[in-house]
């Protein structure tokens, strides 16, 4: 009914991370790994279809890593989510009211809240100063 794998939480967490660090320079792959405990080659995977969906570009070389092609207040968790899992609650239509509700409970949570947002709240809760919001 409502299928979310590890992909959309970790790719979530990196994303957030990518915005708290702002958008001056690229940042390496590997740096966002560290700092959220996240395996680099499960987060290259994840970041080569955010940058195919145009939420993510890269830059090659010394200097290169991920930056935002779109502000991280554009970009909604239900759509990274959505490019990472496929549509959530697909199977929902076929089973009784009460599971289409509860799917569109969730997807109206996750719609409601950027990548922006995620960043924000973590900084709230940690006391770390943000860069990019």
């Amino acid at each position: 009914m409502l299928v979310i794998t590890t992909k959309s939480p970790y790719a979530v967490r990196a994303l957030a991370e990518l915005a708290r660090r702002g958008n001056a320079t690229p940042v390496p792959i590997g740096e966002l790994a560290r700092a959220r405990d996240i395996p680099v080659q499960f987060l290259e995977g994840l970041f080569a279809t955010l940058r195919r969906a145009g939420i993510l570009q890269s830059q090659r070389g010394v200097k290169g890593g991920y930056f935002f092609a779109r502000p991280p207040g554009d970009v909604t968790v239900l759509e990274v989510v959505e490019l990472l899992e496929g549509e959530l609650g697909v199977d929902a239509a076929s089973g009784s009211p009460v599971w289409m509700e509860a799917v569109e409970a969730v997807k109206s949570v996750l719609a409601g809240t950027t990548i922006a947002d995620v960043a924000e709240r973590e900084a709230q809760a940690t006391g770390a100063p943000m860069y990019y919001i």
